[in-house]
Protein backbone atom coordinates (compact mmCIF):
# COMPACT_ATOMS: atom_id res chain seq x y z
CA UNK A 1 0.00 0.00 0.00
CA UNK A 2 2.84 2.00 0.19
CA UNK A 3 3.82 2.09 -2.81
CA UNK A 4 0.75 2.91 -4.12
CA UNK A 5 0.34 6.00 -1.90
CA UNK A 6 3.83 7.20 -2.89
CA UNK A 7 2.95 7.18 -6.67
CA UNK A 8 -0.11 8.99 -5.70
CA UNK A 9 1.51 11.63 -3.93
CA UNK A 10 4.39 11.98 -6.58
CA UNK A 11 1.66 12.41 -9.07
CA UNK A 12 0.06 15.07 -7.16
CA UNK A 13 3.11 16.99 -6.51
CA UNK A 14 4.20 16.93 -10.16
CA UNK A 15 0.88 18.12 -10.98
CA UNK A 16 1.51 21.40 -8.69
CA UNK A 17 5.94 21.68 -9.97
CA UNK A 18 4.09 21.32 -13.61
CA UNK A 19 1.83 24.39 -12.62
CA UNK A 20 4.53 26.30 -11.37
CA UNK A 21 7.22 25.36 -13.91
CA UNK A 22 5.40 25.89 -16.89
CA UNK A 23 1.91 27.61 -16.19
CA UNK A 24 3.33 30.79 -15.74
CA UNK A 25 3.58 30.54 -19.75
CA UNK A 26 -0.11 31.00 -20.06
CA UNK A 27 -0.46 33.86 -17.26
CA UNK A 28 -0.12 36.69 -19.95
CA UNK A 29 -3.44 35.26 -21.77
CA UNK A 30 -4.77 35.70 -17.79
CA UNK A 31 -6.36 39.46 -17.19
CA UNK A 32 -5.55 39.39 -13.61
CA UNK A 33 -2.14 37.94 -14.20
CA UNK A 34 -1.17 40.10 -17.46
CA UNK A 35 1.36 43.05 -16.02
CA UNK A 36 2.93 41.03 -13.57
CA UNK A 37 6.42 41.33 -13.74
CA UNK A 38 9.52 38.33 -14.09
CA UNK A 39 10.26 38.82 -10.29
CA UNK A 40 6.36 38.21 -9.65
CA UNK A 41 5.89 35.22 -11.56
CA UNK A 42 8.87 33.87 -9.99
CA UNK A 43 7.53 34.07 -6.58
CA UNK A 44 4.04 33.08 -7.74
CA UNK A 45 5.86 30.06 -9.36
CA UNK A 46 7.36 29.59 -5.73
CA UNK A 47 4.03 30.05 -4.19
CA UNK A 48 2.66 26.92 -6.01
CA UNK A 49 6.01 24.71 -5.81
CA UNK A 50 5.59 25.11 -2.39
CA UNK A 51 2.53 22.40 -2.36
CA UNK A 52 4.89 20.48 -4.80
CA UNK A 53 7.35 19.99 -1.93
CA UNK A 54 4.23 19.51 0.84
CA UNK A 55 3.57 16.32 -0.92
CA UNK A 56 6.94 15.55 -2.63
CA UNK A 57 9.05 15.17 0.59
CA UNK A 58 6.29 12.67 2.07
CA UNK A 59 6.49 10.44 -1.00
CA UNK A 60 9.82 9.95 -1.08
CA UNK A 61 9.79 9.24 2.95
CA UNK A 62 6.75 7.05 2.96
CA UNK A 63 7.91 5.09 -0.18
CA UNK A 64 12.28 4.69 0.44
CA UNK A 65 12.91 1.08 1.81
CA UNK A 66 15.07 2.37 4.66
CA UNK A 67 11.86 4.34 6.28
CA UNK A 68 9.76 0.91 5.72
CA UNK A 69 8.65 1.71 1.84
CA UNK A 70 9.11 -0.36 -1.13
CA UNK A 71 11.53 1.57 -3.36
CA UNK A 72 15.19 1.96 -3.63
CA UNK A 73 16.21 5.49 -4.01
CA UNK A 74 17.28 4.85 -7.82
CA UNK A 75 13.62 3.28 -7.83
CA UNK A 76 12.66 6.53 -6.25
CA UNK A 77 13.83 8.87 -8.92
CA UNK A 78 13.11 6.50 -11.88
CA UNK A 79 9.55 6.68 -10.60
CA UNK A 80 9.49 10.26 -10.10
CA UNK A 81 10.77 10.99 -13.42
CA UNK A 82 8.32 8.62 -14.83
CA UNK A 83 5.44 10.66 -13.13
CA UNK A 84 6.73 13.69 -14.37
CA UNK A 85 6.65 12.93 -17.99
CA UNK A 86 3.03 11.75 -17.34
CA UNK A 87 1.63 14.86 -15.43
CA UNK A 88 4.38 16.88 -18.38
CA UNK A 89 2.82 15.12 -21.13
CA UNK A 90 -1.25 15.45 -20.09
CA UNK A 91 -0.29 19.57 -19.37
CA UNK A 92 1.12 20.35 -22.70
CA UNK A 93 -2.00 17.83 -24.17
CA UNK A 94 -4.52 20.13 -21.98
CA UNK A 95 -2.91 23.64 -21.05
CA UNK A 96 -1.17 24.15 -23.99
CA UNK A 97 -3.61 22.55 -27.38
CA UNK A 98 -0.68 24.31 -30.00
CA UNK A 99 1.63 22.16 -28.97
CA UNK A 100 2.33 18.66 -30.93
CA UNK A 101 3.56 15.38 -30.18
CA UNK A 102 5.94 13.77 -33.24
CA UNK A 103 7.60 10.40 -33.32
CA UNK A 104 10.75 11.07 -31.59
CA UNK A 105 8.61 12.44 -28.58
CA UNK A 106 7.10 8.61 -28.46
CA UNK A 107 9.91 6.99 -28.82
CA UNK A 108 12.12 9.15 -26.31
CA UNK A 109 8.75 8.10 -23.90
CA UNK A 110 9.37 4.59 -24.72
CA UNK A 111 13.29 4.76 -23.85
CA UNK A 112 11.95 6.25 -20.32
CA UNK A 113 9.48 3.48 -19.75
CA UNK A 114 12.77 0.63 -20.88
CA UNK A 115 14.86 2.71 -18.25
CA UNK A 116 12.02 1.71 -15.16
CA UNK A 117 12.26 -2.05 -16.79
CA UNK A 118 15.68 -2.21 -16.80
CA UNK A 119 16.08 -0.24 -13.02
CA UNK A 120 13.40 -2.78 -11.69
CA UNK A 121 14.35 -5.87 -13.07
CA UNK A 122 16.03 -8.06 -10.19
Amino acid sequence: MKGVYTILLLLCSNTFMTIAWYGHLKFKEMKWSENLGLMSIIVLSWAIAFFEYCLMVPANRIGYKENGGPFSLVELKVIQEVVTLVVFTAFSLIVFKHEHFRMNHVLGFICLVLAVYFIFKK
